[in-house]
């Protein structure tokens, strides 16, 4: 069974920055997709961010220039990196992985940005 465990979520000021961690269980993590999603309360998860099994990014438009993802196969490992947080920001964000026609998600991690 292939589980996905999100951590470094937490309270920032805006202006800060956090770093999410998404670890894969299972040996799919190097072939795998994986992504980022974020959902506020009543709306739809969004994408943040992808990167590809190769290591091609890709961002939502407002989050460009402010979080990076990236990933390390040795530990089965993603990253977020959030720089510069903004209240609007605000959200769980959840891991996703994609292998074949699988997809798997995390639980979520809550992050929450002040003004």
């Amino acid at each position: 069974q292939v589980q996905l465990v999100e951590s470094g979520g937490g309270l920032v000021q805006a202006g800060g920055s956090l770093r999410l961690s998404c670890v894969v269980s299972a040996n799919i993590f190097r072939d795998a997709g994986m992504a980022w999603y974020c959902q506020v309360p009543g709306k739809q998860r969004e994408l943040v961010a992808t990167i590809s099994s190769g290591g091609a990014t890709n961002y939502a438009d407002s989050v460009k220039g402010r979080f990076t993802i990236s990933r390390d196969n040795a530990k089965k490992t993603v990253f977020l990196q959030m720089n510069n947080l903004k209240p609007e920001d605000t959200a769980v964000y959840y891991c996703r992985a994609g292998w074949g026609r699988f997809e798997y998600w995390g639980q979520g991690t809550q992050v929450t940005v002040s003004s």
